[in-house]
């Protein structure tokens, strides 16, 4: 099968485009033929990680697509089912934290970013039909993630006012849907003019530069919740915009992952501060099962072949998205 592999030496330096055999099946496992995958920053996080003493793997954690064979031990699941993929691995019930052996497709197991995969069967669930197969491929690790630190560890209700730093990303974009479909207040913040316009017209209620003065730009108003993603760049000014008593949820740090914080004014407001990353299986059903109510769909930036994979990498890479980057299989 033709596939994104990533080989040496670290970076993408080491990808390539190449054919790979296709996956032995195990008793409990489906094969998926892959109709379309979706890229995540995790994706390029990984190229850096895989050890030089380590065979060769193919990239991706994100997919949907067609089940073309079963494993002996598998029911609930039939061939010719439409599928999305939680790349998630191990993590079925809801829970405080992952827990141990918790892993997620596409490293060190191989991944998404091919013509075929082979996933455990209670890993997949059926095809949102509002979703096209671009829009299904690149939904779950992103989807997944927003819903988590939202709902399950932000727990944001109607008539909150969420602040959202650095928006753009897949995630993000998620949750601005989100947030929006359950009636609270969104303030996004970005550099580029041309994201904070295009947040607006996803529904976001303001956008403010995130070079500016946030409390002068705010207002003086203070967000009940601040999910950060962005890390060291934004996180104090973020820290200073919550409530007393607020939250502050943070799964990413894309821009640096070392802060410093005044640790009398944070017990001081009260604050809290909860991290978070993907989410159960559980939490997968009740993502799809919200998406579909609200009719909700990823923000599609960009859709590439296989073949352009450098290409699809660098735009991620340089943060030129909005919403999702994903391949056509």
């Amino acid at each position: 099968m033709k596939a994104i592999v990533h080989t040496n030496p670290k970076g993408m330096e080491g990808m390539k485009v190449q054919s790979f055999e296709s996956p032995v099946l195990k008793d409990d496992e489906v094969k998926v033929q892959l109709k379309a995958a979706g890229l995540n920053h995790r994706d390029l996080f990984v190229l850096h990680r895989h050890g030089e003493d380590e065979g060769p793997f193919v990239v991706g954690s994100d997919g949907a697509g067609i089940v073309m064979e079963i494993g002996s031990s598998v029911t609930g699941v039939s061939v010719g089912d439409e599928v999305v993929i939680n790349p998630g691995l191990g993590w079925q019930k809801n829970s405080p934290a992952p827990p141990e052996g918790f892993g997620i497709l596409g490293y060190p197991s191989n991944g998404t970013f091919a013509e075929e995969v082979a996933v455990p069967s209670n890993q997949v669930e059926p095809k949102p039909e509002h979703l096209s197969w671009e829009e299904a491929g690149v939904l779950p690790l992103a989807a997944l993630t927003a819903y988590r630190a939202l709902f399950t560890r932000g727990n944001l209700q109607e008539g909150d006012h969420l602040l959202l730093p650095g928006v753009g990303s897949g995630v993000i974009t998620f949750i601005l849907q989100y947030a929006k479909a359950v009636g609270a207040k969104v303030t996004v913040t970005s550099r580029s003019e041309e994201k904070r316009n295009q947040a607006l017209k996803l529904g976001a209620d303001d956008a403010i530069d995130s070079e500016s003065d946030w409390i002068e730009a705010m207002n003086g108003e203070k967000a009940d919740l601040v999910i950060e993603s962005v890390g060291a760049a934004t996180f104090p000014k973020s820290l200073d915009q919550v409530k007393p008593g607020g939250t502050v949820v943070t799964f990413g740090a894309s821009a640096g992952d070392e802060i410093t914080i005044n640790i009398r004014n944070f017990f001081y407001g009260q604050y809290n501060l909860l991290g978070s990353t993907m989410g159960s299986h559980e939490e997968f059903k009740e993502m799809l099962t919200f998406i579909k109510k609200y009719n909700i769909k990823p923000v599609m930036d960009r859709t590439f072949s296989l073949d352009e994979a450098h290409e699809a990498f660098k735009r991620l890479e340089d943060a030129k998205q909005f919403g999702k980057i994903g391949f056509t299989i």
